[in-house]
């Protein structure tokens, strides 16, 4: 049986011209003079779009308003019960995705196993890693029965992962790392390690390489969207081999029609976000993008929450991480001292939190 995992691709003009495109973009995007607030606020923007696009893909039926007003409001919509818990799901996974971007360490396979889980949760953050499917699967046809694609067996799904994971943390200062993310997608799917779920997860697992990889270009972007704009193309180029069987030649397949599909469409990505942030640059001021970098991960996430109210608690804090009291007071403290916030109520049991000047519009 091969589980030995070494992916057969080629790098083609369309590929290495779509590759320089995508570093030009990300130095790019750098040096953009976004505002703290501006940035925050396209950067949930991008997170609502993924939401809705790869949920689209497995056939979630809320709009793209909707899923907004579900994620934003908490909104409930008669018999759409399974749709909601998918958009509240995938919205924390990529929360999730962004926590671990953050911490920057190597990638390992509970960290999937929690990105699974909370896609196949209702939105709560508290959730174990799921383990492997312990059964075969199979991919069928909705409409004609037809099996489309027949996945490796269970007892093979541990090794097959393992190998993944350590072929990612090997290669990842060898191989590009949009080519990484486009192999890691592809071999995600080819495994198939769960029931249901694994074309999010594959797509989160996909964010989160490119995350690690200094290809986050802030928060901004959705490959999803580009997926969703040709389905068919999609799954053309993710099913490669000269056989629906796992054993029978998926494993061995030439994958550089998948590789040029994905890195073409991460160009598209990046030159929306290029576009949408020119104008961002344009229509606000000042430029503060030196204060921005300055910033850590959790400083730039809070200046969403300030763009909707002026001042914050530290139990806004905790309601806004899911973090624990003890946790939110101690970070908003750290915050004051770092000048990044100023006190309003000087009260220990009723302090309020202002944004420092600089930070503000």
């Amino acid at each position: 049986m091969p589980l030995n995992f070494l992916p057969n691709y080629q790098i083609t003009t369309k590929i290495a011209n779509a590759l320089i495109r995508i570093e030009q973009i990300k130095e790019g995007i750098k040096g953009l003079p976004i505002t703290p607030s501006v940035l925050a606020s396209l950067r949930e923007s991008a997170k609502l779009y993924s939401t809705h696009y790869s949920t689209l893909i497995e056939g979630n039926r809320l709009s793209e308003k909707d899923v907004q007003e579900v994620i934003k409001e908490n909104k409930s919509f008669t018999g759409r019960e399974r749709d909601e818990n998918e958009v509240k799901g995938y919205y924390a996974a990529i929360a999730e995705v962004e926590k671990m971007a953050a911490k920057n360490q190597q990638l390992t396979e509970k960290q999937i196993q929690k990105i699974h889980a909370l896609v196949s949760s209702n939105g709560s953050i508290k959730v174990k890693p799921t383990p492997y499917r312990d059964a075969q699967n199979v991919i069928k046809d909705s409409l004609t029965g037809r099996i489309v694609y027949m996945p490796p067996e269970a007892n093979d799904v541990p090794v097959l992962m393992k190998t993944l994971v350590r072929w990612i943390n090997t290669n990842k200062d060898e191989v590009p790392c949009p080519i990484i993310a486009a192999i890691t997608h592809y071999q995600f799917a080819t495994i198939h390690p769960y029931h249901d779920g694994n074309g999010r997860t594959a797509r989160l697992l996909t964010t989160l390489i490119l995350h690690l990889g200094g290809y986050d270009l802030k928060g901004l972007y959705s490959l999803e969207e580009y997926y969703v704009k040709d389905l068919s193309a999609y799954y053309d180029a993710i099913s490669i081999g000269p056989s629906h069987n796992y054993y029978m030649g998926r494993a061995e397949a030439d994958i550089t029609k998948w590789i040029e599909y994905f890195i073409i469409g991460m160009a598209e990505a990046f030159e929306k976000v290029e576009k949408h942030s020119l104008k961002a640059s344009e229509d606000f001021e000042p430029d503060q993008s030196p204060l921005l970098k300055q910033l850590d991960p959790k400083q730039r996430k809070i200046l969403a929450l300030f763009k909707r109210q002026e001042f914050i608690t530290s139990n806004d804090v905790a309601l806004f991480f899911n973090f624990s009291q003890r946790s939110a007071r101690q970070l908003t403290l750290n915050w004051h001292r770092e000048g990044f916030l100023k006190v309003v109520n000087p009260s220990k049991k009723a302090r309020k939190y202002k944004l420092a000047e600089e930070y503000k519009l």
